[in-house]
């Protein structure tokens, strides 16, 4: 079978979540005999598009503008064209390449077009993979008013891209039940879970820990997006409060909106127990987290969808026990607890996150709830699970 796969970011030059998910995707789709092209924009090349192999996936790049850390309008404006731009660079490629079945990731919203035309071309059915919900989750933490033209200009955007699946795969039980009241399109709407392949890096050295003068620490380490759906408020406050453990310190990786406030906090509190690091390429994330303790997370407490950051996949990958906080209401708690992998408070709840932090100091904590961590991964978010389920709905 031929399979189409469609994200607004891919490897091997991103740390983004999605890239590595939908790469994983793709492979596994590879691995079980299908033929299989991923379509993606890319600012850096100056042709229409550029044609490569990345482990046996073929992947068409068309020139697009920046959409990752760069201004709200800069990005609004950039992902509103992906489909035009899309359509413009590779209509020909489409024309001669029919495909059996179309995969695409959200975010972006801005899809729809672009999916609506390949659809019935190829005359094939979609499957949506929907991980973070917008513009809800900027509605909840006020960046966008309800009513707003703007917000009515994404909410189309949104509706077109929800409208174009067939099948539509949301990544926790409470996003299920939350999204079923929201959507009112045609779509069977399922529960899909993240996913990650069970590969993790093996050191024999530790380079970032004698770089940093970590030897003897225990490393909490927070990678991917700084931005204001995170609420990285919740990260220094921790840091402040944990001044006093000289055995702790904080590794933050990544960009985003929030990046400012960090850099910001950590010289106006003098936070010497955190450091924040520019993005790193996939293979040097990686070593990151295979180096550190503990993997860190934390959602805006204004959420009322319920994600499930992909990040927590790659902790567990290397088998890092969690740290975490989440809205109210947000399974991922029950999900991480249950298993015994780690602890997680709702957001807001200072005194919470702070008790969970200081379990980690405990003799053998850490090295218990990472066996735990990947037990949890292999269990419930396997890249095959993930693989398996799509294609059941072709």
């Amino acid at each position: 079978m031929r399979i189409c796969l469609i994200v607004d970011d891919y490897l091997p030059n991103s740390i983004k979540v999605a890239a590595k998910m939908m790469h994983e995707l793709a492979v596994e789709f590879a691995s079980l005999g299908h033929d299989v092209m991923v379509v993606t924009p890319d600012y850096s090349i100056k042709n229409k598009y550029e044609e490569s192999i990345l482990n046996g996936v073929k992947v068409y790049r068309f020139r697009s503008g920046e959409i990752k850390n760069v201004s709200k309008i800069k990005r609004a404006i950039n992902e509103s064209l992906l489909s035009y731009r899309a359509w413009n660079s590779l209509k020909e490629v489409f024309q001669k390449n029919p495909q059996d079945y179309i995969v695409y990731y959200s975010p972006s919203i801005f899809w729809g077009s672009l999916i609506g035309k390949i659809k019935n071309l190829w005359n094939v059915k979609t499957y949506l993979v929907l991980r973070d919900i917008f513009p809800q989750w900027a509605l909840d933490n006020g960046l966008l008013k309800k009513h707003s033209i703007i917000t009515k200009y994404f909410l189309f955007f949104e509706k077109k891209c929800y409208d174009s699946a067939n099948t539509i795969g949301v990544m926790s039980k409470k996003n299920l039940d939350w999204f079923k009241e929201y959507y009112k399109g045609n779509a069977k709407v399922e529960l899909l879970f993240n996913w990650a392949e069970d590969s993790p890096v093996v050191l024999k050295s530790k380079p970032y820990r004698k770089k940093l003068g970590l030897e003897k620490k225990i490393v909490f380490f927070y990678g991917g997006n700084i931005g204001h759906a995170q609420d990285m408020s919740q990260v220094i406050k921790l840091a402040k409060s944990m001044l006093n453990f000289p055995k702790v310190h904080f590794v933050l990786v990544g960009a985003g909106d929030e990046v400012g406030l960090v850099k910001n906090s950590i010289q106006e509190f003098h936070l010497k127990n955190m450091t924040l690091l520019p993005p790193v390429s996939q293979e040097d994330f990686k070593k990151l987290m295979a180096e550190f303790d503990v993997g860190f997370f934390c959602l805006h407490r204004n959420h009322t969808t319920h994600n499930f950051p992909g990040k927590i996949l790659g902790y567990m990958v290397q088998g890092m026990p969690i740290l975490g906080s989440v809205n109210f209401g947000n399974d991922l708690k029950e999900i991480v607890e249950e298993a015994k992998a780690g602890y997680v408070s709702v957001s807001g709840d200072e005194d919470q996150l702070l008790s969970n932090a200081k379990q980690f100091l405990k003799p053998g904590v850490v090295k218990t709830m990472s066996k735990n961590s990947k037990k949890l991964l292999e269990k419930q978010f396997s890249v095959s699970s993930a693989a398996n389920s799509i294609l059941h709905r072709f």
